[in-house]
């Protein structure tokens, strides 16, 4: 018993050191302007903010293996504990999103009315940083200050559309840099249309988050059902799982264990909606656009 304890303690104290020894890496910041971070890795940094759930996910770990006197038990409820609340959380991301983005149709509308006005293009966007959407507060009153500062417009927008870090946005961004380049006319009109395309998709979003909503409510099911059985099995008929005490009985709950994982994660991902890529993803260079975005921007403001 003595030994499995130790092994235990082990293998708890080793998840310690490897998630302490991960956030002393740094990461460069222009490896992760060019390419992309795995979904995966964005997970494990955002577990490992919240520190008090590493360290209560390592004492439940180490209390589950000293109980049971299985080391893979105790390192299965460490990783329990650490991703089954991500798995049967609420989507924040997604609702986050489906708000930035009616965010986005609603500044919209304000400078194209600002416009409307016969108002120069610069005056108009520190026009919208009096009174901004609640979720493009900050971005827009960064941007006011930009133009303030007398940095170039362009510049500025692409900062603007960086700081944001929306495909919808991204459009509009596009929209106004192609008119603060080339003197665009109709750029009201570009404008109200690209307003009411985004309120569209936030109707559509809002429609897919309702069907998520069940998903959601199976996987949370799947999941409470699967770890109440295995915690009713120990508490209440040990004798049962006394073939795990063995070292191949270690092997074959190590085994158990991971495809339980790995069946979890694909309900997760099955529920999740991965975000559309951007158009303009690299600030320090010009935007690249869809040929027929860009035609089709120049002939609505050319008109």
């Amino acid at each position: 018993m003595n030994a499995t304890v130790l092994l235990g303690m082990a293998a708890a104290g080793g998840l310690v050191l490897a998630v302490v020894g991960w956030r002393g890496t740094a990461v460069r910041p222009e490896a992760e302007t060019v390419r992309p971070t795995p979904r995966w890795l964005l997970a494990v940094r955002e577990i490992l903010r919240h520190q008090r759930l590493v360290v209560g996910a390592v004492a439940a770990g180490i209390v589950a293996g000293v109980l049971t006197g299985w080391p893979v038990g105790g390192l299965l409820v460490t990783i329990a504990v650490l991703l089954v609340p991500r798995i049967v959380a609420p989507d924040r991301g997604a609702r986050e999103r489906t708000e930035r983005i009616e965010a986005v149709a609603v500044w919209t509308e304000m400078l194209r009315d600002t416009l409307s006005a016969a108002a120069g293009l610069e005056q108009a966007l520190r026009a919208t940083a009096t009174a901004p959407p609640l979720a493009l507060a900050g971005p827009v009153r960064a941007l006011a200050a930009r133009i303030e500062a007398g940095e170039r417009l362009p510049d500025a927008l692409r900062a603007f559309a960086d700081d944001v870090d929306d495909p919808t946005c991204d459009l509009v961004v596009t929209a106004l840099v192609l008119a603060a380049e080339r003197q665009a006319r109709q750029l009201a009109a570009l404008l109200g249309t690209l307003a009411e395309a985004a309120r569209e998709q936030v109707v559509m979003r809002l429609k897919v988050d309702a069907e998520r909503t069940r998903v959601h409510s199976s996987v949370r099911i799947v999941v409470a059902t699967t770890l109440a059985m295995a915690a009713g099995l120990v508490l209440l008929n040990r004798t049962y799982l006394d073939p795990f005490d063995t070292g191949t009985g270690q092997l074959v709950l190590a085994g158990v264990g991971g495809l339980f994982g790995v069946a979890f994660a694909w309900m997760a991902r099955i529920a999740a909606i991965p975000a559309p890529a951007r158009l303009l993803q690299n600030p320090t260079t010009t935007p690249t656009t869809p040929t027929n975005t860009s035609a089709a921007s120049r002939e609505a403001m050319s008109s």
